[in-house]
Formats: structure tokens, sequence, C-alpha cells
């Protein structure tokens, strides 16, 4: 049923109370106490209105105190500065150079297998893997939405542990919250990621180094260039996120190479 009644019902009769007797059978102070008893009622509603716009308008303008500030846009830029610097993490470097590397030496390659699953320990990441390929304008597609636990392994470059770079992505956030990688900014220097393969090997790697890109300028050549040892690059979003476009500005790149390998 409509809420306020099914169109074409008779309202009650003009010279009737809908719930008390006809106005005109109303004593003149019982009429007197009923106008003053309006009155305060129109002054009170006002009142509450004129309350509501006002906090309305606190918490638009100050959006951080009321616990409504949106995550995406208060994110600051993540500057570049060189790894050396303790104060920040972030490698920078001109895109043709080589990715950082981590003091421990690298393992062996091996042969190819499909990587099943992602563990990164410092950052509570175990996580289930999805290949991926390309979308309509050549770049690699994205894992679903849907799933925001879910990394996405680029099929046609290597897998984890064979020579050159094993490509995975993963979502920073979603509209209902955080994703797979929305720490991956946290990561360090030596820290381990691990890779579940189908044949039944953990191939171990080891954090080389990280660094944050304008998108405008994705280091394409220190990603996807080739190389003699096996190397894992993870990819996500970072920077400021764009209500425009609906993406972030840059992307948090780590880099990590395989140092050694066991069985699950």
């Amino acid at each position: 049923m409509p809420p306020y009644g099914t169109p074409g019902t008779p309202y009650p009769h003009p010279g009737y109370a809908p719930y008390g007797p006809p106005y005109e059978e109303w004593p003149e102070e019982q009429a007197d106490g009923g106008r003053v008893m309006r009155s305060v009622l129109i002054l009170a509603g006002a009142a509450g209105v004129i309350t509501v716009l006002v906090g309305l308008i606190l918490v638009v303008a100050s959006p951080g105190q009321y616990g409504l500030a949106d995550q995406r846009t208060t994110l600051p830029p993540r500057s570049q500065a060189n790894a050396t610097a303790s104060a920040d993490p972030y490698f920078q470097a001109a895109p043709t150079v080589p990715p950082p590397l981590p003091t421990v030496p690298p393992a062996p390659a091996m042969q190819p297998s499909t990587p099943v699953r992602l563990v990164i320990p410092r950052l509570g990441v175990n996580a289930p893997i999805r290949s991926v390929g390309l979308d309509r304008q050549g770049a690699i597609e994205v894992p679903p939405v849907g799933n925001p636990n879910l990394v996405g392994w680029y099929r046609s470059g290597p897998t984890a542990g064979e020579a050159g770079p094993a490509i995975m992505l993963g979502h920073k956030d979603t509209k209902s919250g955080s994703a797979v990688f929305s720490r991956l900014g946290e990561i360090r220097n030596g820290d381990v990621i691990e890779v579940h393969r189908k044949d039944g090997i953990i191939a171990v790697f080891t954090v080389g180094g990280l660094e944050q890109a304008d998108k405008t300028v994705f280091p394409t050549q220190r990603v996807y260039g080739e190389s003699s040892t096996p190397q894992l690059h993870l990819i996500t979003c970072g920077g400021t996120y764009n209500h425009v476009t609906g993406h972030y500005t840059d992307n948090v790149i780590a880099y990590a190479t395989m140092t050694s390998t066991r069985k699950a």
C-alpha cells in the first residue's frame, strides 16, 4: 500500500478532526489552547531543523573530526626518495635502471609451474592467485573486485621461480573496504614473500626495494624487462585517489628476488 493511502480515498469531512469531535463542538478555551500548542510545536520543529542543518554544515566542513573523511581522498602522495634514506624507503631511479636487489644472493631458476597462493608474513597476506591476461587497451587485467583478497598473476610472463619477472597485481581497496595489497607500501627491504606453486614447491623471495611512480611515467622496462634471475614484482595503486577518473594517481611496486626454495 502507498505510504499515504490509496489515491482517490476520500479525506475526512472538512468540518471534522480525524480523531476528535467536530471543530464547532470544541469549547473556546480548548480551541485557544490548541492554537497555543500548535504554535509551540511549530517553533520547536523549526528549531530542530536549524540544529540539524548547522550540524550537517559542520560535518561537511570538517569530515575528519566526525569519522567521515574519505580515506581515498586523504591519502597523501608518498615521496620517491632514494632507498638509502631511512625516513623514506622508496626507491627512485631512471626507468631504464634495473630493479633494486636484496643483499641475499639469488637462487637458481626453476622450471615453470603455475602459482597458486601468495603469502607475505609481514603484511598478514595469505591470498589465492588467479591468472590474468590483457584487456582491450593492452594493459594487464586486474583481479575482479568481487574478491578483494585475490591476487592476479600475468600468465603471459614467467611463473614465480622462472628466470625473469613474475608479475602479480592486487587491489589496494574497493568500495567496500581494504583489499589484498592495502599494506604493500609497508613492505621493507629484506622482507620475505612466499609463492606456493602447483608443483608443490614454495619459491621464497626477498624484497630488494619498493617504488612509487606516477602512472604517467610507469617504469615499464624496470618492471617487465628481462632478467637472468627469478624475480617477483608486485603492483598495486598508490598516491591520491582521483574522484573524476575513478583511479589513483600512482603505482606502488615491490621488487623481490628468489633466494631459496622449499617443499610445501
